[in-house]
């Protein structure tokens, strides 16, 4: 497969002085998924917004297909790209079909009406987010997660060929996290490139391909989830204990939290992090032998 998106060395600030972030690059193919993880504040949601040519980077180039995305048209861009933001408010009432339909503007000349042809679109990305049953309910009655899935199927009215998934689980419940991370796996599956920012390193071994570490304004480490997310990295990226560990039932590798005082970095004693979980839980008098907590 060859290359469809590719990020080379980008750097952006907001005043010119300080960098949010530097020396950014990395490409994915057809029907890859690259998740990228990190602290809050690290520029994840920034980035992905440079991708898009939303911001204006202070150096680097994003190319589409070979394409600098600074030269493309913006409704050749858009038929190409499509972005779904985080924690996105609907002001009006309208329908779950309407708004999917609003993913057809960079087909719709102005002045014009949308076409048979762009509702049976419209229809198709909400029966593919799994939607159809709101069709025609208001879009700002939807619970939260029904409306991430109608964002979502908004996006693909678009019929992009990358899509940028900006948290797209945030302030989700379980079963709803879930059901994303289904379509976006699928979505995958049929040969869309996916760029998703996450802050669970636990979604990254469900559905990612490449999975890139970031913080202090760059890429610690990028490669497959297995190699990159360990109890180290982690550690090093978030500030806290987290053991990753196989578990069968599963089929994959799970991230654990291990209790520790704030500020603490705690090493733990050797032998099965589920047995120390369960140890320290049940023993109310447990202290940490490095802070005492």
């Amino acid at each position: 497969m060859g290359i469809r998106l590719a990020a080379e060395d980008l750097k952006f600030s907001w005043d010119g002085k300080r960098d949010v972030f530097s020396g950014i690059s990395f490409n994915i193919s057809s029907g890859e998924l690259f998740c990228i993880l990190g602290p809050n504040g690290t520029g994840k949601s920034t980035l992905l917004r440079c991708l898009i040519d939303l911001l204006d980077l202070g150096g680097g180039t994003v190319r589409l297909d070979g394409a600098d995305i600074k030269k493309m048209d913006r409704q050749d861009l858009s038929k190409k790209v499509a972005f779904v933001p985080q924690g996105y408010d609907v002001a009006f009432p309208y329908t779950v079909l309407e708004y999917v339909l609003m993913g057809r503007a960079p087909y719709i000349s102005a002045f014009s009406s949308p076409s048979h042809d762009d509702v049976r679109i419209a229809v198709k990305a909400i029966r593919e987010a799994g939607v159809y049953h709101l069709i025609d309910k208001p879009v700002n009655e939807v619970s939260g997660g029904e409306h991430q899935l109608a964002l979502i199927a908004r996006a693909l009215a678009q019929e992009p060929e990358v899509l940028m998934l900006d948290e797209p689980t945030s302030h989700l419940d379980f079963g709803n996290q879930m059901q994303v991370l289904s379509l976006v796996e699928h979505l995958r599956d049929r040969g869309i490139s996916i760029v998703m920012t996450s802050h669970y390193p636990d979604h990254a071994f469900i559905v990612s391909d490449q999975v890139g570490i970031m913080r202090d304004g760059e890429f610690a480490l990028i490669g497959p989830a297995d190699t990159v997310i360990t109890s180290n990295t982690l550690r090093d990226t978030y500030h806290v204990d987290v053991k990753v560990e196989y578990v069968n039932i599963a089929g994959r590798k799970v991230c654990i939290p291990v209790r520790h005082r704030p500020g603490c970095l705690c090493p733990t004693d050797s032998g099965s992090v589920l047995d120390e979980v369960v140890s320290v839980c049940s023993d109310p008098d447990h202290q940490c032998t490095n802070c005492g907590f």
